[in-house]
């Protein structure tokens, strides 16, 4: 064996593999970012790689930061992660992502296709409600809705109006979760078919009823409501337990009401 080749097996790659890698990778990022989703940080990329996401890109400024975040939290994913995950210098991972996470990693995952997404909604067998946010505004609440519906296992969450579900403050608020449930936006009059219960202050308490699994659970935004052509639709008006001197409640908590409601006598995995 020669001096530099037992060099190089003691003391790693050479100094211009890395750069190679690095350049590499950073061409490989801007090539595909555009179309593809950012996860920013450790717990997205965990959620991500757990329900299977499709993910051609994991970078870190602190590859052992990370490999120790995962021992610690998600050893089920410290493979995967070791094996896909790229050096890269601070400097250079902060001009690749609107914002550096604290745990210094950020991936591309490609989104699943509207057609397997429509599927899932639409499959006539559903376990779970879909829930529908009737023309939500905030993206961080969006973002936090998703993530409930995910723990509890529904089938998926649809919205209406103008905000993108996959935006990337969405994706930063749900935590990467996106990809364990079915996520799509949809016009009201695409709405899969299921009984359609709505949230409204005037509807009948939702604890006189018992929520089908293949419900639709529609919420409207704090200040609007539900939208003239989503009531249309609706099968019942619903209205959640709150006492007289409170107006209302934030979306994320009115649908984990819900869907705790939808949940009394079901077990989980």
């Amino acid at each position: 064996m020669s001096e530099s080749t037992a060099e190089g097996s003691t003391h790693g790659p050479s100094e211009e593999a890395v750069t190679d890698a690095v350049t590499d990778a950073v061409r490989t990022w801007r090539t595909r970012a555009d179309a593809c989703v950012l996860l920013d940080g450790f717990h997205a990329l965990k959620h991500a790689l757990r329900f299977g996401a499709e993910i051609p890109l994991v970078l870190t400024s602190d590859r052992q930061g990370a490999f120790d975040l995962a021992a610690e939290l998600a050893p089920d994913v410290t493979g995967e992660l070791a094996a896909r995950a790229v050096a890269v210098p601070d400097e250079v991972l902060r001009t690749l992502v609107p914002r550096l996470h604290p745990t210094r990693i950020a991936a591309l995952a490609v989104r699943p296709s509207r057609s397997a997404q429509l599927a899932a909604l639409a499959a006539p067998s559903r376990t779970a409600p879909v829930v529908v946010l009737d023309q939500p505004r905030n993206l961080g609440n969006a973002g936090a809705v998703i993530r409930l519906a995910a723990g509890f296992g529904a089938t998926g969450v649809v919205t209406t109006g103008t905000l993108d579900p996959w935006h990337s403050t969405v994706v930063r608020g749900a935590a990467g979760l996106h990809f364990a449930t079915a996520v799509e936006h949809l016009d009201v009059a695409e709405l899969p078919a299921g009984p359609l219960f709505a949230l409204d202050p005037e509807g009948k308490d939702i604890r006189s009823y018992e929520i089908p699994d293949d419900a639709l659970l529609a919420f409207g935004s704090e200040r609007s409501g539900i939208s003239p052509e989503l009531r249309a639709r609706a099968d019942h008006l619903v209205s959640l337990p709150m006492r007289s001197q409170v107006s209302s409640y934030n979306l994320a908590t009115s649908v984990g009401m819900a869907l705790f409601h939808w949940s009394a006598g079901h077990e989980f995995s």
